[in-house]
């Protein structure tokens, strides 16, 4: 497959602090890749560099082969990624239906956005909560409803971090269907997680980060044989 994402040589920094060194992976269209890492390894900070939302960058970011890294955030949006922040970012004071109806459709997208039918199907919990305000949704509510808003303006490019933290186990299972169901529509999603059941039965490959680096890529395949380095780098 071809590479809906590619990055080399990508270094970012938080105002004097350099954070990614030289940090270089491909992400096939139609793919689910993962960066796993303890909290500081860059997995964040890389998703925030390949929007443009670091102090500076350097390096290479293609997007379907088209160099993005001198484009501000709202035209590398425009070119259909969808962000998901750890942070949630959903407008506590309009009801959940208020929040999917609020983003604006890419128009440069192909495909469309999704409906609120089709994003009440794969949400039924939000689709239950329509009518109730952002700020009186449960945390997994919330975070599903954060995942829905990027897929209503019809990005097919997903940069999704860390949305199974503090979960319970019921709304992870959810997440994970949803993902699958994702993949099976042919969506891109480039993960941040530390979560590394969660993620194993629906990635096809892992970049395992430290201090800003990518020290190694295991594919699906190769889990088992390299179940030791996961879990090193994952701490367990």
């Amino acid at each position: 497959m071809s590479p809906a994402l590619e990055i080399n040589a990508l270094n970012a920094w938080y105002g004097a602090t350099h954070i990614l060194r030289d940090v270089s992976f491909n992400v096939p269209t139609g793919s689910v890749v993962t960066l796993l890492g303890r909290n500081g390894a860059g997995r964040s900070t890389t998703l925030r560099a390949i929007l443009g939302m670091t102090s500076r960058r350097s390096g290479s970011v293609r997007i379907h082969g088209r160099e993005i890294i001198q484009l501000p955030t709202y035209k590398i949006a425009h070119m259909g990624v969808g962000y998901c922040p750890e942070e949630r970012g959903i407008f506590g004071s309009l009801t959940c239906e208020e929040n999917l109806l609020l983003p604006p459709a890419v128009d440069q997208v192909a495909g469309g956005s999704m409906s609120l039918a089709e994003i009440y199907s794969l949400f039924p919990n939000l689709a239950a909560r329509r009518d109730t305000p952002g700020n009186r949704l449960s945390g997994g509510e919330q975070q599903m409803l954060a995942i829905a808003r990027i897929l209503r303006t019809g990005a097919h490019l997903l940069l999704l971090d860390e949305i199974s933290e503090g979960l319970a186990p019921v709304i992870v299972e959810t997440l994970g269907r949803m993902l699958h169901e994702l993949k099976a529509r042919g969506y891109t999603i480039l993960l941040a997680e530390q979560n590394f059941d969660f993620v194993e039965p629906v990635s096809d490959f892992f970049y395992l980060m430290e201090h800003g680096v990518i020290i190694d890529c295991v594919a699906a395949s190769g889990v088992q044989q390299n179940r030791h380095a996961l879990e090193r780098v994952m701490g367990v």
